[in-house]
């Protein structure tokens, strides 16, 4: 996989705050969101890059790491570990001859790009991961390490993400084919355990790290798994009573409205809200806020009517 400069895809510098990255996010993901840009192929990788950079920028220890490795930074802690099982093994052992050179003096992990070769080893993963830290040429099994971490966003609708569903996605020229639960929620991330990049030396293959975005609704506001809802009522329905229909995930439903119902008042519908994530049959609840609309273009006998009507309250 292609190395990406986090900083360069965001625009920034490494001197950039969490509070600069944001809006640099924000910012980007609404010039290239797919919504706005469809069988725009570049602006669809331009959108998975931008969500790439900011998983990991916006986390502190990630950033760390990244800062300190660079394109190599999810594998840098297993360098540390090899120099320290180095160190310690040399500990044990003393210096002897062929022995005592350390094979990380003067490397610099930051630029390497896969194509290392000291002269004395024709393999630098096998010293790097391997079992032996020595020096010289061993018979023993070549060293092995697991394979790269890969991470994507799946973009979801509200209603998409209320109901549990398959769908097929492409990461690295792979497809793959998941069934995601209903109750999703945004940000959230999962792990498919294999499916990452293949191992090195018959290293175990990576996984992959899938975070869901679930975009802005135009009906419904989520809050958990309670959604909000508005619905208008005329004035004569919000004075005397009646009913009025209200729009739910899975269709439409008739609800009666109070008589004196004033505007802004919230009618909770149990049950009628978000499903609860893995748990079947569990769900939140919906509240709908009545906005009582005023008639407009009234007639002279319809404003003598109104006019009667504030007399009379005023008694």
């Amino acid at each position: 996989m292609a190395f990406l400069d986090y900083y360069n895809v965001l625009g920034l510098d490494k001197s950039a705050s969490q509070d600069d990255i944001k809006k640099a996010y924000r910012k980007l993901a609404r010039k290239y969101h797919p919504d706005l840009n469809p069988n725009d192929e570049s602006a669809k990788k331009k959108f998975q890059e931008i969500n790439e950079a900011n998983e990991v920028l916006t986390d502190p220890e990630k950033r760390k790491k990244y800062d300190q490795y660079g394109e190599n930074w999810k594998h840098g802690e297993e360098y540390e570990k090899a120099q320290q099982e180095y160190a310690r093994s040399q500990g044990a052992r003393g210096r002897s001859a062929g022995g005592g050179q350390n094979p990380f003096e003067g490397f610099d992990f930051n630029n390497y790009n896969g194509n290392y070769d000291t002269g004395e080893y024709s393999d630098f993963f096998e010293d790097l991961f391997g079992s032996r830290f020595g020096g010289g040429r061993s018979s023993g099994k070549r060293g092995s390490y697991r394979g790269q971490d890969y991470e994507t966003t799946l973009d979801l609708t509200l209603l998409q993400a209320s109901q549990t569903h398959k769908q097929t996605f492409t990461v690295n020229g792979k497809n793959i084919r998941i069934t995601i639960p209903a109750g999703v929620e945004d940000g959230q991330k999962i792990k498919l355990k294999g499916q990452g990049a293949d191992g090195v030396n018959g290293g175990p293959k990576g996984d992959l790290y899938i975070t869901f975005s679930i975009r802005p609704d135009s009906k419904f506001v989520r809050k958990g798994n309670d959604l909000y809802t508005n619905i208008e009522v005329d004035l004569p329905t919000a004075l005397l009573g009646g009913e009025t229909i209200v729009d739910t995930l899975t269709g439409k439903i008739n609800v009666k409205i109070k008589p004196e119902t004033q505007n802004g008042a919230k009618i909770r519908l149990k049950g009628k809200g978000f499903p609860v994530y893995k748990k079947e049959g569990d769900f939140g609840d919906l509240y709908a806020e009545i906005h009582v609309s005023l008639p407009t273009n009234l007639t002279e006998d319809q404003k003598k009517i109104v006019e009667q009507l504030a007399d009379s309250l005023k008694k």
